[in-house]
C-alpha cells in the first residue's frame, strides 16, 4: 500500500528586502601596515582594498546582525513578528551555543521564529540563501530572514602578512518571501574536501587554555587557483539553470574576496561592459558571509544595478567549498 502525507508550498520565492551594517571604525592600508611588514601600495596591488571596517567591542556579531535585519525587514515591510524562520551564516560566532540565529530572533521581536546557524564561512550566506528560499517554496515558512554576520578580525590574527590585510568585520541580511513568479533560481553547489588545508583554524580553541589560541590561516594561491577553476564553472552553471545568458545578466556579486579575482572571474564568465560587477572589498574588505549582502546592498543604494534586474551571487571559501545561484533584486 502506498501511503502519502500532506504537502504544503508556495511554488516560487523571492527577496523582499536587504539590509547591511558596517563597523564604524575606517581602518585604512597604513593603519594596517603599522602592524605587519607591507605597504599601502602592495595591500592595493594584490587586493584591491583601500580600506576596511574594524567592529569595536560594543558591536557584537548579535548587535551587527540584528542591526541588518533591522533594516532589511524595514526595506521589505516585513515585521518581525512574521518571521518563520532565521538561518544565520558566521564562521566567526566564538560562542557555540546558543545559536545566534536564536539570539538575533529574540532581539528582533520574531518570537515565534526557529533560529539555526550555519559554519560555511565565506559561501554561508548563499547556502542560506538556497536554503531559505527552499522553506518558502515547499511550505514550511512564509518569511525567512538570512544574515551573514562576522567578526573575522577575532580569528585573524592581527600581525599575520598573510591575511590580516584582507578580513574585515560586518553584516548583511536578507528578507525572503513568496513570489507568484520565480525569482530566486536553483543553487548550484559543492565542495572540495582535498583542499580543506588551504583555509582552516590551525587549532582548536581547547588550546587556548594553554595559551596559545588559535587563528585562521589561509594559502592565498591554492584558494585563488581552485576559485578560477571550479567555482567560476559553478556560477556559469547557475546562469545556465536560471535560463539566463551572460548578455542578459545586469549584476555578478560575487563574494569580495579580492579585487583581482573578482575581475578575472568576470572575464571567464563572459559578462558585457553593461552587467554591473559588485566591488564592495575596495571600501568593506573581505568581510566572509556577510560580504555578499553588503556587497548587494551598496549596488542596489548607489550602483548602477536597478532593482527588479537578474543578479548572480557566488559565494566560496573554507572547506573549500562553494553555492551560486541567480536573482531577481529586490
Amino acid at each position: 500500500m502506498t501511503r502519502t502525507v500532506r504537502a504544503t508550498g508556495t511554488g516560487y520565492s523571492t527577496i523582499e528586502g536587504i539590509g547591511g551594517y558596517r563597523p564604524r571604525e575606517v581602518v585604512t592600508n597604513a593603519t594596517v601596515c603599522e602592524r605587519i611588514d607591507s605597504t599601502e601600495e602592495w595591500i592595493e596591488t594584490r587586493s584591491g582594498i583601500r580600506e576596511r571596517r574594524f567592529a569595536a567591542p560594543d558591536e557584537t556579531l548579535s548587535m551587527m546582525a540584528t542591526a541588518a535585519a533591522d533594516k532589511a525587514l524595514a526595506r521589505a515591510g516585513v515585521p518581525a513578528a512574521d518571521i518563520d524562520l532565521v538561518l544565520l551564516a558566521s564562521m566567526s560566532h566564538l560562542t557555540q551555543t546558543p545559536p545566534l540565529a536564536v539570539v538575533v530572533a529574540h532581539e528582533l521581536g520574531a518570537t515565534g521564529a526557529a533560529g539555526i546557524d550555519l559554519s560555511a564561512a565565506c559561501a554561508g550566506f548563499v547556502h542560506a540563501l538556497a536554503m531559505g528560499s527552499d522553506a518558502v517554496r515547499g511550505g514550511s515558512a512564509r518569511h525567512v530572514l538570512v544574515i551573514g554576520a562576522e567578526r573575522m578580525t577575532d580569528i585573524v590574527e592581527p600581525t599575520d602578512r598573510s591575511v590580516a590585510f584582507l578580513f574585515a568585520d560586518g553584516a548583511g541580511a536578507a528578507v525572503i518571501g513568496p513570489s507568484p513568479t520565480p525569482r530566486i533560481g536553483p543553487v548550484v553547489r559543492g565542495a572540495h574536501g582535498a583542499y580543506q588545508d588551504a583555509l582552516r583554524m590551525d587549532g582548536p580553541w581547547a588550546a587556548a587554555d594553554n595559551g596559545s589560541r588559535p587563528w585562521m590561516r589561509m594559502d592565498g594561491r591554492r584558494v585563488f587557483r581552485w576559485a578560477m577553476d571550479e567555482v567560476t564553472p559553478a556560477a556559469a552553471r547557475a546562469l545556465t539553470s536560471a535560463g539566463i545568458t551572460p548578455a542578459e545578466l545586469d549584476a555578478f556579486v560575487p563574494h569580495q574576496a579580492n579585487l583581482r579575482m573578482i575581475a578575472l572571474m568576470t572575464e571567464r564568465l563572459g559578462l558585457p561592459p553593461t552587467t554591473a560587477v559588485a566591488q564592495d572589498v575596495i571600501t568593506a574588505g573581505n568581510t566572509s558571509a556577510a560580504s555578499i549582502p553588503l556587497a548587494l546592498e551598496a549596488l542596489l543604494a548607489g550602483g548602477p544595478a536597478v532593482g527588479g534586474g537578474t543578479a548572480l551571487l557566488a559565494g566560496f571559501g573554507a572547506g573549500l567549498n562553494y553555492a551560486a545561484l541567480t536573482v531577481v533584486l529586490p
